[in-house]
């Protein structure tokens, strides 16, 4: 079976998870110490970061692009990327915003200040950091919502790895308790659907031991 080494609250981790359930192809995880820059890790994956597969036969795939598109090939049923060539390009250009952007500007602050430097004893959260996070999201939830109020799903009328990335990260962040769902209705209704797919259970099931989700995490109707 497949081996996907990951990190709990990696958001890439996360995207490369729920594609492997939709598809319903199975793996086993193994948490995967990035921060020990492991010898064996790194003769696998030299960039030293997860997500990393290896397949069946002793293949290894890296980066949860090319690991999606990947699975993508392998697995078309259900399609991920679906739809005309300007469809699939909005689904691109969404999972690129998220994975980059969203990225940048709100999970790895919080999920580095929070979590990882406490992990790494590199001392106390910077609250500056932390609070400039708690600004921004409201910026992409208020997109989400517009996005999904025109739309079924974020990209069109079918949910996609669009829907997947945004999800992802979202979870990373909500597992934190520092998604204001409160302020944005349309992107909590959103996402309610998400959390009620089968294939997002093993994500809310995630339980990080001396770090416990908000009672919320888990509840399909928050």
């Amino acid at each position: 079976m497949r081996t996907l080494y990951h990190l709990w609250l990696n958001p890439f981790s996360r995207k490369v998870r729920i594609v492997l359930a939709e598809k319903d192809l199975g793996f086993d995880m193994v948490v995967e110490q990035v921060w020990d820059r492991r010898r064996e890790f790194l003769a696998i994956n030299p960039a030293g970061d997860v997500p990393v597969i290896i397949e069946d036969d002793g293949t290894v795939l890296a980066d949860s692009g090319a690991i999606c598109e990947f699975l993508e090939e392998i697995a078309p049923e259900p399609p991920m990327i679906i739809g005309s060539p300007h469809e699939r390009a909005e689904i691109r250009r969404l999972v690129s915003w998220f994975d980059r952007k969203f990225d940048a500007e709100i999970s790895a602050p919080l999920v580095d200040e929070k979590v990882m430097k406490r992990i790494k004893g590199l001392g106390s959260p910077d609250s500056n950091v932390i609070r400039a996070a708690h600004a921004n999201i409201h910026t992409h939830l208020e997109y989400i919502g517009y996005l999904a109020g025109r739309r079924h799903w974020l990209a069109g009328e079918e949910f996609s790895l669009a829907d997947i990335s945004a999800a992802a990260h979202l979870s990373a962040v909500d597992y934190l308790g520092d998604v204001p769902w409160a302020d944005h209705d349309a992107a909590k209704d959103w996402y309610a659907r998400i959390k009620s797919r089968p294939s997002f259970r093993q994500i809310l099931a995630d339980a990080i031991p001396g770090l416990p989700p908000p009672k919320h995490y888990a509840n399909p109707d928050f």
